[in-house]
C-alpha cells in the first residue's frame, strides 16, 4: 500500500497524551494532522493541553496541524468531523481511534461494584465512538482505494486491569478491529488494534513525580506518547500493512519488526511475558 506522501490523518482524542504524541509523530513525518478533542483552552481540563496546541507543535515540526473542537459523544459532532476533512482534504488516508474517557476512580482498588458506576462512560467514549469514527470516515477511507485504521488499546483486553469495565471496552474494539478488516479488506484498508505499553503521559509523569519510591521501575521502562504514532507511521509506509489487517498488535513488537525506535533511541520491551498474549480469532465469516 505505502501510503507515504501527502498523508491525511484524523487521530481522535489528540489534546494530551497517547493521541498527542501520536499526532506529533505524524505529523513529523509531514502528514496533515487533524487532531479532535474537547479542551479549548489551558485550565479547561485538569491536565495541560489543548488541540490548537497540539496543532502548533504539529507545524513546528513540519507537518500541518489542524484543531477541531469535537466531543466523540456526539455522533453529529463526529460527523460534522469527517464532513470537513472531505471538504477540505478530499479524502483520508489514516484514522487513529484513541479518543478515551478516563472517568474518576478508575485506577481505585476494590471491586467494580465499589467504584462509581460512571466507569461504564468508557463504553461510550472509547469503545462506541471508534466505531463511529470508522463509520463516518469509510467512505473517505475507501475512496484512495489504500488506507489504515487504528485503535489504541492496551494488554486491559486480555489481562485483568482496572476492573471489568475497562477491560470490557478494551477487549471491545480489538474484536472491533478485527471484524472491521473483513469489511474493508476488499478496498484495502487495514484495520489493527494496537496494545501501547505504560505511557510517559501527562498524566502518569505526575504520578510518577509523586511517589517516585513507588514508580521509579515501571517509569525507566514507559514508553514516550510519541514511539505509538512512529509505529503507525512506519506500518503506513509499509508495502503491506494488509499483512497485520484483522490482528491484535503489540506496539512494542511489532516496532521491532518494523525498526522503528523510542525518541531517546531505545527499544521499548514488550509486556507479553507478564500481561499475556493478544487474542487470536476465528477465520470464519458469517455474513
Amino acid at each position: 500500500m505505502g501510503l507515504t506522501e501527502n498523508r491525511v490523518v484524523v487521530v481522535t482524542g489528540a489534546s494530551r497524551g497517547a493521541g498527542k504524541g501520536i499526532a506529533l509523530a505524524l505529523g513529523e513525518a509531514g502528514a496533515t494532522v487533524y487532531v479532535t478533542g474537547r479542551t479549548r483552552a489551558e485550565g479547561d481540563a485538569e491536565l495541560p493541553g489543548t488541540v490548537f496546541a497540539t496543532a502548533r507543535e504539529i507545524d513546528e515540526r513540519g507537518g500541518t496541524g489542524v484543531p477541531v473542537i469535537c466531543d466523540h459523544s456526539d455522533d453529529d459532532q463526529v460527523a460534522a468531523l469527517f464532513e470537513r476533512v472531505e471538504r477540505e482534504s478530499g479524502a483520508l488516508d489514516i484514522l487513529v481511534n484513541n479518543a478515551f474517557t478516563i472517568p474518576d476512580g478508575l485506577a481505585r482498588k476494590g471491586p467494580f461494584w465499589e467504584k462509581p458506576l460512571a466507569l461504564q462512560s468508557m463504553f461510550d467514549v472509547g469503545m462506541r465512538s471508534a466505531y463511529v469514527a470508522s463509520y463516518y470516515a469509510a467512505p473517505l477511507l475507501i475512496e484512495n482505494s489504500a488506507g489504515l485504521v487504528v485503535n489504541t488499546s492496551s494488554f486491559g483486553g486480555r489481562c485483568y486491569m482496572h476492573g471489568p469495565a475497562y477491560g470490557a471496552g478494551k477487549a471491545a474494539v480489538d474484536k472491533m478491529a478485527h471484524d472491521m478488516a473483513v469489511d474493508f479488506r476488499p478496498y484495502n484498508v487495514a484495520v489493527i488494534s494496537l496494545w501501547m505499553g505504560l505511557l510517559k503521559t501527562e498524566r502518569n509523569r505526575a504520578l510518577f513525580e509523586g511517589v517516585p519510591e513507588r514508580y521509579a521501575s515501571f517509569a525507566a521502562g514507559a514508553e514516550s506518547p510519541q514511539f505509538s504514532g512512529r509505529v503507525i507511521d512506519a506500518l503506513a509506509r509499509h508495502e503491506d500493512p494488509m499483512r497485520w489487517s484483522g490482528q491484535v498488535v503489540i506496539g512494542a513488537e511489532l516496532g521491532e519488526e518494523l525498526g522503528v525506535v523510542d525518541v531517546d533511541g531505545s527499544r521499548p520491551r514488550s509486556h507479553r511475558a507478564m500481561l499475556g498474549d493478544p487474542p487470536t480469532f476465528s477465520k470464519a465469516v458469517v455474513d
